[in-house]
């Protein structure tokens, strides 16, 4: 394996079948690169999901850049061929529909990783967004549960701070928050507390930073921005439990757009500071050098790039 992976945990394609792949290539870069791709979350249908993993699962395959991972080895295999590997992710349980063996269905289709909620309470536990915070219900805990049992990385983003701080507690496999930052350095209600982000290091899990500028600033999607982000969980945590993930949207001004036309469909927080600013490929693949430009040693560097997602994912995928 090249020691320079970078690993993107969590961005998002246009939530339709004929969504361009091509816009992925974008992560290329000399020392390979893994990414995690959004395939839906509340306000989706089962059938949806289902339907864009079969198309977007034919997609990677028949792309020749581009490489479908079901574990570890095809990451290592997609860098040697000068590929990108691709999974998928799902940022709430609702699309199972309250069926947990859907779970395995979903996994064994590429989704490597599932948050139980998005923003707002559902069946398994309450969202960021939330004015009362309820915690993980239990039938969040029996996914936890089974999510562990099939090899699929709980993750706590958009989770309520009781929530994650559950998912910490019943998980027997390392969590993740894919895509948060730290909140007492920008206070926003998609940020986690620094109780959070220890509670997932204790797990044996990875913070994601994410790009997106109202979690890292006043809509600051910089690289500085996220570096301080960096900074400031490595001296909280430790660098072996911090890794990246830009949330970027391949259709952000569509979202934005969406977002001035309809307000009322996107909480406040979201809507403060104008049309959203996130982090596209082209400056992620820039953290790594401003890194090393701060100091951070290189194996620090390796880990927070790649390493440390992908040590979960050997430690928790089947």
């Amino acid at each position: 394996m090249d020691q320079r992976l970078l690993w993107e945990q969590h961005c998002c394609l246009p939530l339709v079948p004929e969504a361009d792949l091509d816009e992925l290539t974008r992560y290329e870069r000399p020392g390979g690169a893994y990414v995690s791709v959004n395939v839906g979350f509340s306000p989706h249908s089962t059938e949806l999901v289902f339907e864009l993993l079969h198309t977007w699962r034919r997609g990677v395959t028949e792309h020749d850049q581009l490489t479908l991972v079901h574990g570890v080895a095809d990451i290592d295999d997609a860098t040697r061929a000068g590929q990108i590997g691709v999974a998928f992710d799902l940022e709430d349980s609702g699309p199972l529909g309250g069926r947990l063996e859907r779970v395995k269905e979903f996994y064994d289709l590429g989704v490597r990783t599932l948050l139980p909620t998005y923003n707002l309470r559902n069946a398994a536990g309450s969202g960021c967004m939330d004015e009362v915070d309820e915690g993980l219900t239990a039938y969040g805990r029996d996914l936890v549960r089974e999510m562990n049992a099939v090899g699929m990385v709980v993750d706590g983003s958009h989770c309520s701070t009781r929530t994650g701080l559950d998912l910490a507690s019943v998980t027997q496999a390392p969590m993740v928050y894919s895509h948060s930052c730290m909140r007492a350095l920008w206070e926003h209600e998609r940020n986690i507390t620094d109780d959070q982000a220890r509670a997932c290091a204790e797990t044996g899990g990875v913070v994601g930073i994410a790009g997106v500028g109202v979690f890292l600033g006043p809509n600051d999607a910089s690289v500085e921005a996220m570096v301080r982000h960096i900074d400031y969980a490595v001296d909280l945590i430790g660098p072996d439990h911090v890794g990246v993930a830009s949330d970027y949207s391949f259709d952000l001004e569509d979202l934005n757009r969406e977002m001035a036309l309809n307000p009322e469909l996107f909480p406040e927080p979201y809507r403060r500071y104008g049309p959203i600013k996130i982090m596209p490929p082209e400056d992620l693949l820039r953290v790594e050098q401003a890194l090393l430009d701060r100091g951070y040693p290189a194996d620090a560097v390796t880990g927070i790039l790649g390493g440390n997602f992908r040590r979960v994912a050997e430690q928790v995928w089947r």
